[in-house]
C-alpha cells in the first residue's frame, strides 16, 4: 500500500499556477515532516518546501514569495500551491514524509510539471 499519493501536475504557461496534492494516512501526516522535492532533466534532486506536524513551514530561496505548503488535516492531504510559475520550476515533484533523513522517509511516485509556452 502506497503512504503517499500525489496528483496536481501538468503543463502550463509560465506566469501560471499548479497545485500539488499528497494524500497519506492520518498516522503519517500528525506525525511526520512532510516535504516536496523536485529533480529536473540532469540535476540533483532539491528539496523545495517542507511543513511541519506543528506547521511550520520552509522554503528554497528559488521558490520563496511563489510558493506555498500547507496542510489540511480533514483529508489529510499536504499542498502545495505554486503560483508566477517559471520554466526553471519544470521538474518532477515528489512528496516524502520522513522522521529524520528523508531518504529513510516515504516518497511519492511524482508528478510532471512543466510550465513552457
Amino acid at each position: 500500500q502506497r503512504q503517499l499519493v500525489e496528483s496536481g501536475g501538468g503543463l502550463v504557461q509560465p506566469g501560471g499556477s499548479l497545485r500539488l496534492s499528497c494524500a497519506t494516512s492520518g498516522y503519517i501526516f500528525s506525525t511526520y515532516l512532510m516535504a516536496w522535492y523536485r529533480q529536473a532533466p540532469g540535476k540533483q534532486r532539491e528539496l523545495v518546501a517542507s511543513i511541519t506536524s506543528a506547521g511550520n513551514t520552509d522554503y528554497a530561496d528559488s521558490v520563496k514569495g511563489r510558493f506555498t505548503i500547507s496542510r489540511d488535516s480533514t483529508k489529510p492531504t499536504v499542498h502545495l500551491q505554486m503560483n508566477n510559475l517559471k520554466p526553471e520550476d519544470t521538474a518532477v515533484y515528489y512528496c516524502n514524509a520522513a522522521l529524520g533523513s528523508a531518504d529513510d522517509g516515504y516518497w511519492g511516485r511524482g508528478t510532471q510539471v512543466t510550465a513552457s509556452s
